[in-house]
């Protein structure tokens, strides 16, 4: 405790070091008044003259230090001859005045020791107390343990049964889950046994309303995306797709611009108040510069004043010593009136701009970083609209291809019922010539009463040729009858054809019309084939414009920013920093800071 005491004390004295040391020298140097005392605090830093100053400091005093008068004596007493007290003499003389002297600060020492031993009492009260508010606070600390240790446990009890909760939770899902999976299973399965055994179902016999309904829900959720990336585009009675999109990208865009419009003049109206702030900025720092100077040159009037006052009165000097002195400085101070006028002019202007400049700097960084988040924010709703697109677009060529395919294959299937009805045509046609002949012969054969036909007879070879085919080589079983009965059985199965053909075919409806609603689709009245809409391609095409626009923003936003993260790693730029943030966020805790700093520099100064 006492070498604590001591070094403080100790602390103290080396700081008035340089006081003692020039006032020292004023007993007999009297330029010493201009001399700074806080310049030879150094000297006593240094060890190897550390010793010879305090001793200087120490031995040489009033009394040590001859007067003009004693100094003319000593002259005149060396110029006559007489005798001067040097040597072993000198020795001896002065220690018996250091013994004298010895005695005399013996009682100073014993007074200052009291001292001391007062000081280092009511230092360890001091230490008593701060003691006992430690151990008070520590006691606050300790019940605030326990306190939080009482929590702790109840925390860790109410995660223990919560984490119970969740665990017999997921036992439950689980075994939820695992029972729909079952039943999903169950149904595949039951669906795959009915739908054994019959063929693949067709696209155009399925009823396509889910699909559809559930393709204009994600062009609803498209729709909506694009007002919250275009903002006040209202909603547009859907009398076709075309229609409904044109409306909506026009209003989008008329949205787009009167949005563009309201940015621009927000975007006016920050910068005119930047502008008001950067000039504010710049006045208020050429009158604290202008106030600084004014009062860093009072202070200098005041200090040179007082100087010359006390040398005035110390010397005695006349009025009339100082009279050049007042013009030298005079005409000084003319010159430095327009040194700083010119620097007033040429240099001050720029370099305040410049700080305003970088006094600037965070609030442009806040808002650039702001518009870079919603440029991002905006970016993302694209590339989500973007792959809505790419994916219902990959659905729309995916169920293309599939109508076409199925077309195809109706194509052909109609091409192969044509060549049926055709041939059929060709058979009826062939058969009513056959029933024409039948009935000829038959009226030729009922003049006769014999079945068997006669050799002679080449009509009824030829018929019976063209009724059993041609390569049958049974001609003794050929007989009128026998003609007779295939005759009745070709007419029966020509009119079961004639019945077939004439019954309408269920499905010949739907899928005509089917066929006819994707043709239009598919042209969208023009005789070329449309992979996609135009719109889409439109929109697209806007997206990707728009995309392109805002990389190029981003880029020159990034390069932008990279420089000026350059030039704010200056320190002084940080400092100005700090201080802006103090006059952003509380305007008092600035003012009280300049007030410290200027009472600082005004006792700096004095």
């Amino acid at each position: 405790m006492s070498s604590r005491r001591r070094s403080q004390t100790f602390l103290q004295d080396k700081v008035n070091r340089g006081a003692e040391f020039v006032k020292t020298l004023r007993l007999f140097y009297p330029q010493a008044d201009t001399l700074c005392k806080k310049d030879f605090d150094w000297l006593f830093d240094c060890p190897e003259t550390e010793q010879f100053i305090m001793w200087f400091c120490k031995t040489v005093g009033e009394e040590n230090v001859l007067s003009p008068a004693e100094v003319q004596a000593y002259d005149a007493l060396a110029a006559a001859g007489k005798p001067i007290l040097e040597g072993d003499a000198l020795e001896q003389v002065l220690q018996k005045c250091q013994k004298t002297l010895q005695l005399k600060h013996v009682i100073p020492e014993a007074e200052g020791r009291e001292q001391e031993i007062q000081e280092l009492k009511g230092y360890r009260a001091h230490q008593l107390w701060q003691l006992n508010k430690l151990q008070v606070w520590a006691a606050s600390l300790q019940q605030e343990l326990r306190y939080l240790e009482e929590e702790e446990k109840a925390t860790k009890e109410v995660l223990r049964k919560a984490h119970v909760e969740l665990r017999v939770e997921i036992f439950r899902t689980t075994a939820v889950l695992k029972q729909l999976i079952e039943l999903a299973k169950q149904q595949v399965e039951e669906y795959e046994e009915a739908r054994k055994g019959q063929p693949p179902a067709l696209l155009h016999e399925m009823d396509l309303r889910s699909y559809i309904e559930l393709e204009q829900q994600f062009t609803d959720a498209l729709e909506r995306l694009m007002e919250q990336v275009l903002p006040g585009s209202a909603q547009t009675p859907e009398s076709s797709v075309q229609e409904g999109l044109e409306a909506k990208i026009q209003k989008g865009l008329k949205s787009l611009r009167t949005n563009g419009d309201e940015m621009l003049g927000n975007r006016d109206n920050f910068w005119m108040e930047l502008c008001q702030l950067e000039t504010a900025y710049i006045c208020a720092q050429i009158e604290v510069i202008a106030i600084s100077a004014k009062v860093e040159g009072n202070c200098a009037a005041l200090n040179w004043a007082q100087k010359t006052l006390k040398a005035l009165k110390e010397n005695k000097v006349g009025l009339m010593l100082l009279s050049n002195p007042v013009l030298c400085s005079t005409q000084q101070l003319h010159t430095l009136r327009c040194d700083i006028a010119q620097i007033q002019t040429h240099q001050l202007l720029p370099q305040v701009k410049a700080a305003a400049s970088l006094f600037l700097l965070p609030v442009l960084q806040e808002k650039f970083h702001l518009d870079n988040t919603r440029l991002q924010d905006i970016g993302q709703r694209q590339e989500e609209a973007a792959a809505w697109v790419a994916s219902q677009k990959s659905r729309l060529d995916l169920l293309e291809l599939q109508l076409k395919w199925e077309k195809k294959e109706l194509d052909q299937k109609a091409a192969w019922l044509g060549e049926i009805e055709t041939a059929l045509k060709n058979a009826q046609t062939k058969l009513q010539a056959y029933h024409e002949r039948c009935k000829e012969a038959s009226s030729s054969m009922k003049g006769s009463a014999c079945t068997q036909k006669k050799p002679e007879d080449s009509i009824a070879m030829r018929l019976w040729g063209v009724l059993m085919g041609q390569d049958q080589d049974d001609q003794q079983s050929c007989s009128y009858k026998a003609i007779a009965a295939r005759s009745s059985q070709l007419v029966q199965e020509q009119r079961e054809l004639e019945a077939q053909l004439a019954a309408p075919i269920p499905q010949q409806s739907n899928l005509e019309s089917t066929i006819e609603e994707l043709y239009w689709q598919l042209h969208n009245h023009s005789k070329q084939l449309q992979l996609c809409s135009p719109e889409t391609t439109e929109v697209m095409q806007q997206l990707i414009t728009m995309q392109d626009v805002l990389h190029q923003n981003l880029t020159e936003l990034l390069s932008d920013l990279k420089v000026k993260r350059r030039s704010l790693q200056d320190p002084n730029l940080q400092a100005e920093r700090k201080l802006y943030l103090h006059f952003f966020c509380n305007e008092d805790r600035l003012r009280e800071m300049v007030e410290e700093q200027e009472k600082e520099a005004l006792s700096s100064s004095k």
